[in-house]
């Protein structure tokens, strides 16, 4: 299966970790990699590194775009406990040029990240983008014990709200907020993934920043180990058919809080809403467990 990524890579740690999901995955073919929301560059240049450390260097990255179509507000710098690497920018239209390449090349498309460069491209070259997996939705509330998060923690919606208008009008699968606070990575699970080499390694420590910098997150339902939720390798399992999931094919619009209604004259999309965690959080580690170093 060839898969496209696009992410903020080297924000919130599960964007690595869902990287290292899909090197992992023996049916992936991961074609291309693009980075949003990257001011400088800097997060292809972690994308970069992180790809050679899996042995990986051949998997082509592309920088996209640093501002909001929303707002024109430029991305903040990466953030995280990355070895001090230079900027790699791009020339305008890289990334689309990217895309373009992986679509072509019967690549399916995941969004873990704003979805600026799926926006951009599906402007300017429409009809192209068609059914991308996208971590992003709130339908409806968390569960009771997990967070009581409202839509302004969707993030990826709410960092350029006119880009998700444009590409769920692409009939996406939404792999919503409140359906993945069930997927956790833990502190016990840490020495399975130093015993994964350089990247389970790197992978650990990350998610020990994550804790360290953010605390544990509100709910009775939640282990006291948490690190951080999966969300982006939950969406990119649900991508691959990997994960148990409740998916809703609905049609939706966006009210002014960024939640979805469901309505009949809005974008047909399918909605997950709702995933067997449990086995979800089982299934990434078996993958991470398979990573060797080149």
């Amino acid at each position: 299966m060839r898969i496209h990524l696009d992410t903020d890579f080297a924000g919130d740690t599960d964007d690595a970790c869902a990287l290292a999901y899909l090197l992992a995955r023996d049916e992936v073919d991961l074609v291309g990699v693009t980075t949003v929301a990257d001011a400088d560059g800097r997060r292809a240049a972690y994308a970069r590194y992180f790809l050679e450390l899996a042995g990986r260097p051949d998997v082509p990255v592309a920088a996209g775009a640093a501002r909001s179509l929303t707002t024109g507000e430029q991305a903040e710098p990466e953030h995280g406990d990355w070895p001090g690497l230079p900027p790699v920018p791009e020339p305008p239209g890289a990334a689309l040029d990217l895309l373009d390449r992986s679509v072509d090349a019967g690549a399916a498309v995941i969004g873990i990240g704003p979805f600026t460069n799926l926006a951009v491209y599906e402007t300017l070259r429409p009809g192209r983008l068609t059914a991308p997996t996208l971590m992003a939705g709130y339908a409806g509330r968390p569960a009771p014990g997990l967070p009581p998060w409202g839509p302004e923690y969707d993030f990826n919606n709410q960092w350029d709200r006119r880009a998700y208008e444009i590409v769920l009008a692409t009939g996406p699968m939404l792999v919503t907020l409140p359906a993945t606070l069930t997927t956790w990575a833990r502190a016990a699970e840490l020495p399975r993934l130093r015993a994964a080499g350089p990247v389970g390694a790197l992978l650990a420590d990350q998610l020990l920043a994550h804790r360290r910098r953010y605390g544990r997150p509100p709910g009775d339902g939640l282990p006291d180990d948490l690190l951080n939720f999966q969300y982006d390798p939950a969406a990119c399992a649900v991508a691959l058919g990997q994960i148990r999931a409740t998916v809703e094919d609905t049609a939706v619009r966006v009210r002014p809080d960024g939640a979805l209604d469901r309505d009949p004259t809005g974008h047909p999309v399918r909605l997950v809403i709702a995933l067997d965690g449990a086995a979800f959080n089982a299934h990434w580690l078996d993958a991470i467990d398979s990573l060797t170093t080149a």
